[in-house]
């Protein structure tokens, strides 16, 4: 048996569907995901939110990490929340803009 391969665009794809409860928009288009590192069947992902006080926070980053931990191969997933830089409406894809009207 092949193991699977887990890739950056395998993540990233996934993470399309973790979405902000508050906004009908995912977390990928919101432009909350700063970084994936896939090393082997380990995967990190550096993200941040909307404003660091977010209530949802705790929820959203679970939510990413189940995501995540269900790709086939995946062994081990850290989701780190950083604020650094800071979330701006700029990092919003344009897809995600139409759906919002901004």
């Amino acid at each position: 048996m092949v193991e699977a391969t887990v890739t950056q665009e395998v993540v990233f794809e996934t993470l399309k569907s973790v979405f902000d409860p508050e906004i009908p928009v995912n977390i990928v288009d919101l432009g909350l995901i700063y970084d994936i590192q896939v090393t082997g069947s380990d995967v990190y992902v550096q993200m941040t939110l909307t404003f660091p006080g977010c209530g949802m926070g705790p929820f959203i980053a679970q939510q990413a990490e189940t995501a995540i931990q269900e790709i086939e191969g995946v062994n081990d997933v850290e989701v780190e929340l950083v604020f650094d830089p800071p979330w701006t409406p700029d990092l919003i894809s344009e897809e995600a803009r139409s759906m919002l009207g901004i």
